[in-house]
């Protein structure tokens, strides 16, 4: 709320930095929402205006044997990814924020190249691999480059939770006999849990919604929800897609909301310590 005794230039300016921000989200947002009523729509074409209200387009959904398919591939990737990339990433997270080394910088810069490598490069790498290997259309395959894709993001957030750590709880959990294990179990991991919990639902969004790397490993059994879409987009443009695209939609929506919880917690917690 604006001070009373503001200027005209600093009201204003308020004002404009106000409708700025306004028009910014509008253009984040609206292009996302645009597909939202198209998924209610009647008509069998991505069209406005609408024809009609109907949920058809959600039964075909949950009735399609290749989207049904599709989803569970994609419950299947992603939370092995994620579990994968929580676990690589929060050790590596703990080893580089205490050990000092030569070359640490240059290590951090490696292990969150990931999110920096163009995914296309990611996927033809891994392909030429895996594919010798005899699983480049596996399960294993798809996991392991999910994960990978994932542990940046796990290492970046456990690092940013473990700067404010104090340390010297370690230290009185093993002046009073416990094990490094124990003292990790009892008293580093739980402090550091929402951290760690954030990263691993920004690895889950990062594989749920990964597609190029999955055209390149994945084979027909293996068609993950967006590998799904982007084939319906190219043979049959169906408002299915729509249908199948505003569920992913509020799948975000809810990973954004646990986020924030997670974020305030996390707050909550440096605070207490």
């Amino acid at each position: 709320m604006l001070n009373p005794y503001t200027s005209p230039i600093e009201r204003l300016w308020y004002y404009t930095l106000r409708i700025i921000c306004t028009l910014v989200l509008l253009f984040l947002v609206l292009p996302v929402l645009v597909i939202v009523p198209l998924s209610f729509n009647s008509g069998s074409f991505l069209v406005y205006p609408l024809q009609g209200f109907s949920l058809q387009w959600y039964q075909d959904f949950f009735n399609s044997a290749e989207w049904m398919r599709a989803l569970k591939n994609s419950m299947i990737v992603a939370p092995a990814a994620t579990l994968l990339a929580m676990g690589f990433g929060t050790l590596a997270a703990i080893g580089l924020t205490r050990g000092n080394f030569p070359g640490k910088a240059l290590v951090m810069a490696l292990v969150i190249s990931p999110m920096v490598v163009p995914v296309v490069i990611v996927g033809v790498a891994s392909y030429l691999f895996f594919a010798p290997l005899g699983l480049g259309n596996s399960y294993t395959s798809l996991i392991l480059v999910h994960a990978v894709l994932g542990v940046p993001f796990v290492i970046i957030t456990v690092s940013a939770t473990l700067q404010g750590f104090n340390h010297n709880l370690v230290r009185a959990a093993a002046s009073l006999g416990a094990s490094p294990l124990t003292a990790f179990r009892r008293v580093t991991l739980p402090l550091i849990a929402p951290g760690v919990i954030s990263g691993a639902l920004f690895a889950f969004a990062t594989s749920f919604d990964e597609v190029v790397v999955t055209l390149f490993l994945a084979g027909p059994e293996q068609a993950t929800l967006p590998r799904q879409m982007f084939s319906g987009i190219r043979e049959n443009l169906s408002p299915t897609i729509a249908a199948a695209a505003t569920l992913l939609i509020g799948f975000s929506v809810v990973l954004l909301l646990v986020l924030e919880w997670l974020r305030g917690r996390s707050e909550k917690l440096r605070t207490a310590q």
